[in-house]
């Protein structure tokens, strides 16, 4: 009985350690985590107030400028405005509609309010994504309405601990393979489908054929019967 006492005591008593774990872990984040290399996307900013008593008002978000993304439209939020700020670049970009000289560096969303104990997302569509990274950071500053500012700019570095302030990162994937194969497999089916219509084509004249043969056997063998039995009636 004492056991049986002591266990949930022991659960409640971890819960509780893991919900005021919880904040810790709260940091801000670009969703989704992975992305192809050359494609466009939608990226979500995702901020939690880890704070207890006081809001956040500002969020400041900068862009890559060593590999600068060429087209970055931000979706309308209620509650907030942004200002979205281009840099030049060191080396102009080549797209599909011209040669870029600049791109966005920086966006800042003011004006709304993330409450203690919750979180919100600022989208964002993005890309062409370069393909000769493998990922990009994204330095983000939070700032709350009792003038504290929070940095999450720390770089993360594999096999180390993970900083208290990290940088969200977006890492970059290679892109999915064109589906060649199957198209090459449509074109041999395409290519063997005459063949098998012509089989079946001389399976048929070989079965006319055949026909028309016992049929010509048959006629034969009628004509001799019928010979054989008037010779036997005169």
């Amino acid at each position: 009985m004492r056991t049986t006492r002591v266990l949930p005591v022991g659960l409640a008593a971890a819960a509780i350690l893991m919900l005021t774990a919880l904040p810790a872990f709260a940091h801000v984040t670009v969703n989704p985590s992975e992305a192809e290399k050359g494609g466009f996307t939608k990226l979500a900013i995702r901020v939690p107030n880890e704070e207890t008593n006081t809001n956040t008002v500002k969020v400041d978000v900068k862009f890559p400028t060593d590999h600068p993304i060429a087209s970055v439209s931000v979706k309308p939020k209620e509650g907030w405005t942004y200002q979205a700020t281009t840099s030049p670049l060191a080396t102009p970009i080549t797209t599909d509609d011209g040669t870029l000289t600049e791109a966005v560096s920086e966006i800042v969303w003011s004006g709304g309010t993330i409450k203690p104990g919750e979180f919100d997302e600022f989208e964002v569509s993005v890309g062409p994504l370069p393909d000769d990274v493998d990922s990009l950071t994204f330095p983000t500053i939070q700032s709350y309405d009792n003038g504290q500012d929070v940095s999450w700019i720390q770089d993360t570095v594999e096999g180390q601990p993970e900083p208290d302030r990290p940088a969200p990162v977006l890492k970059l994937t290679a892109a999915a393979e064109s589906p060649q194969s199957s198209s090459s497999s449509g074109s041999a089916s395409s290519s063997t489908s005459p063949s098998v219509a012509v089989v079946k084509k001389e399976s048929s004249n070989g079965l006319a054929v055949t026909a028309l043969i016992v049929g010509g056997i048959a006629l034969i063998v009628g004509i001799v019967a019928i010979a054989t039995g008037r010779r036997r009636t005169a």
